[in-house]
């Protein structure tokens, strides 16, 4: 940029500051930050109002304040050097310095948490054939994948800054886009988290017989209240344990016919060696598969990973990944709370085999998925989060109470 093409632009964004444009703060800020405005050519007088109009547009949200305190800071540097360093106007700025620093100070207080040394740190046992799989590797995948799925641009970052009255419409300015799922914190939070279960090999589950992929099918009838495990021999499907022949067509809507790749994750091929002469790739996957089984129109994907709690005074909640649906797949929900009653009394006289089972409940982690309503197939890449695991107090531990109301005395 030339000079006189520096002070062109200048001099229009200091009309967009003037005509009170929303687009003023995200275009002056890039202009701030991608270009040294003295290299350029500008005057110190020049680069003190365009840093003062910048500091003025910043949205009135503290948490935004750490930019607006660097640009009054940056602001009052520049005065001295201008043709108009104004006593007055030097002890103002001083004073929006120590204001935004001390509401900065506020904001930081309120949202610093507790974090005592004392404070006892929750942990949750995990019984698996992979722990270093699930409680190492997929969890760094899912930190990639939200991460390079919903990072914000670099215009949509330094749009978040600003704020101010509702502007014109223009969907095409992108210098004003900050509407992104990544900017929402809530958003992410639920993303980021939590604790992320995946698989390292391609599932599909689909309506339809046809393109299953290559490491294995599984096949069941499901519905709402019944469920059952098929396979196809001699052109007729059969129960998967016994044979017996059914009579069912291959485009019965309550099919479901469930495949999986072989293993795509490279590291985990590079550290998990299968056992005896089954292929690298194929021995997890065809392992999955086997212990898939079916809940009502649900497919149940059982990944061998058992869960210990203090029942007493946490949850667990296990959702379906809040992705799935781009992937034409719901997931079940569900909230752990003491060991459930339906395994046999062996697994009952176990959990208290070990000294650190003492007083805790046991759950499988199980994920159940169905297709989309309106939808034939749905496939999750692997190292793709499927579902998430939430720790949550025990209702017995919780509360809700409307805020106590004071007087004018200050007595509750």
């Amino acid at each position: 940029m030339t000079h006189d093409e520096a002070r062109s632009h200048l001099n229009y964004l200091l009309t967009l500051h003037l005509r009170r444009e929303e687009a003023f703060g995200p275009l002056a800020m890039t202009f701030l930050r991608e270009n040294d405005l003295a290299q350029l050519g500008l005057s110190a007088e020049e680069q003190f109002t365009l840093t003062v109009a910048v500091a003025g547009s910043i949205a009135a949200e503290p948490k935004r304040y750490s930019l607006k305190l660097d640009l009054l800071r940056k602001a009052r540097q520049l005065l001295p050097h201008t043709r108009f360093p104004d006593p007055e106007l030097a002890r103002d700025l001083d004073r929006d310095i120590q204001k935004t620093d001390a509401e900065l100070g506020i904001y930081a207080d309120a949202m610093k948490s507790d974090r005592r040394a004392t404070a006892d740190r929750r942990t949750f046992f995990v019984e698996t054939d992979l722990p270093e799989y699930f409680l190492d590797l997929a969890q760094r995948h899912a930190a990639a994948y939200y991460q390079n799925k919903y990072k914000l641009p670099r215009e949509a970052r330094i749009a978040q800054n600003f704020g101010g009255a509702p502007g014109k419409f223009d969907p095409d300015g992108t210098a004003l886009h900050k509407e992104f799922p990544g900017a929402c914190a809530p958003f992410m939070a639920v993303r980021t988290s939590g604790f992320h279960m995946m698989l390292p090999f391609d599932l599909k589950i689909s309506r339809r017989p046809d393109e299953p992929l290559d490491a294995g099918v599984r096949i069941f009838y499901a519905k709402m209240g019944f469920s059952y495990p098929l396979r196809y021999e001699m052109g007729k499907l059969c129960g998967y344990h016994d044979g017996q022949v059914h009579d069912i067509a291959l485009d019965d809507p309550h099919l479901l016919f469930v495949s999986v790749s072989g293993v795509k994750d490279p590291a985990f091929l590079d550290r998990f060696a299968p056992p005896g002469d089954a292929p690298p790739d194929m021995a997890y996957p065809l392992a999955v598969l086997e212990h898939t089984g079916s809940l009502g129109p649900f497919i149940q994907v059982s990944c061998n990973f058992k869960i210990w709690f203090d029942a007493a005074t946490v949850s667990v909640l296990i959702q379906g990944a809040p992705d799935l649906a781009e992937y034409g797949l719901q997931g079940g929900a569900g909230l752990m709370t003491r060991s459930y009653a339906s395994e046999k009394l062996p697994a009952y006289a176990a959990a208290q085999a070990q000294p650190w089972q003492e007083g805790l409940s046991f759950n499988f982690v199980n994920l159940h998925l169905t297709l989309n309503p309106g939808t034939d197939t749905g496939l999750i890449p692997h190292s793709t989060p499927i579902f998430t695991v939430f720790p949550v107090l025990n209702k017995s531990c919780y509360a809700f109470a409307p805020a106590p109301v004071q007087n004018d005395h200050g007595d509750s």
